[in-house]
């Protein structure tokens, strides 16, 4: 296990965590965010905005990549206050804090939280929203991490069940004023919902699911990137319930997980955890839920026997 300040991406001061397997690299000059994360000297799975990296300081909201932490329901200008300025790092061995100066505008502090596995391929990811006004305000924090081109998101859907087993729905679908259901990005199965990230469809396209598994994916070339998360039962979501949401343009996808609403008094926070594991898959992605079934599910279940261990 180590925990070193490196240089990435023309950033100088950024902090590298990493095991024996696994490594991610969070920026200090600007965020909180996570740039990096994949295998030791591998593909980054998170995708970087080339016009981004590198930069700091000014009022100019930029999307940079990597994995970033919002407060959901999105509104202009609140959730797009910039993360141009240093932010406090500070951790040791397998732990990294990172601390944003409260938000002018909103009042609000982020803090993420990253504990690295010792020796496998797992990451918790604790973020923290901390209302640092004089009121009480309802907000959710909303994670999100912006994929590599190329790949494939996906979402699985509710347990299947037949019009005489159950006459009550399972799920919401949420779409926006821009969401087209019938792109060809997107494929509408039985038990899973995919998303595909295509570099020759510049259009934007997003969907969201009030997704009770606790889970989502992202299959780029040979890796698998999985998050779970822990559904909460009888609480309000955001975004007429979402707990997962997946945008894409031509340029890069995101794949995004939710709180539940809270209404935060001040010095309180919002707290949302995520479990980050990465897989090496010897098969190319096949776009069909016998395949998902087959090659991820199984990778799923040992994510969760890791985490409830």
């Amino acid at each position: 296990m180590a925990f070193e300040k490196v240089s990435y991406a023309g950033w100088e001061q950024c902090v590298r965590l990493n095991n024996q397997q696994i490594e991610l690299v969070a920026t200090q000059e600007v965020g909180p965010r996570i740039i990096r994360f994949g295998f030791r000297g591998g593909k980054n799975v998170f995708g970087e905005i080339a016009a981004d990296l590198g930069k700091k300081g000014g009022e100019e909201w930029r999307l940079y990549g990597g994995h970033r932490l919002w407060h959901a329901p999105e509104a202009k200008p609140r959730t797009y206050y910039p993360d141009n300025q240093p932010v406090n790092v500070s951790g040791e061995e397998n732990l990294l804090v990172l601390v944003q100066p409260e938000e002018k505008t909103t009042h609000l502090e982020k803090r993420i939280i990253l504990e690295m596995d010792e020796e496998e391929n797992h990451v918790k990811v604790t973020h923290q929203i901390f209302n640092r006004g004089l009121w009480e305000i309802e907000f959710a924090a909303w994670a999100l991490s912006v994929m590599c081109p190329g790949g494939f998101a996906i979402v699985p859907q509710e347990p299947f069940a037949s019009h005489q087993e159950l006459l009550t729905p399972v799920r919401p679908v949420v779409l926006w004023g821009y969401t087209d259901m019938s792109d060809p990005r997107f494929r509408w199965g039985q038990k899973y919902v995919t998303l595909r990230q295509d570099p020759q469809i510049a259009s934007p396209n997003k969907a969201g699911f009030g997704n009770t598994q606790g889970w989502a994916a992202y299959w780029t070339e040979n890796f698998v990137f999985l998050k779970l998360f822990f559904y909460q039962q009888r609480v309000k979501y955001p975004d007429f319930g979402s707990t997962v949401e997946v945008f894409t343009n031509g340029d890069f996808l995101e794949l995004e997980t939710l709180s539940p609403l809270c209404r935060v008094f001040p010095g309180e926070a919002v707290e949302h955890v995520e479990h980050w594991f990465l897989f090496k898959v010897e098969e190319p992605f096949q776009d069909d839920d016998s395949f998902i079934d087959a090659t991820l599910l199984p990778l799923v279940n040992r994510a969760w026997k890791k985490i409830k261990a």
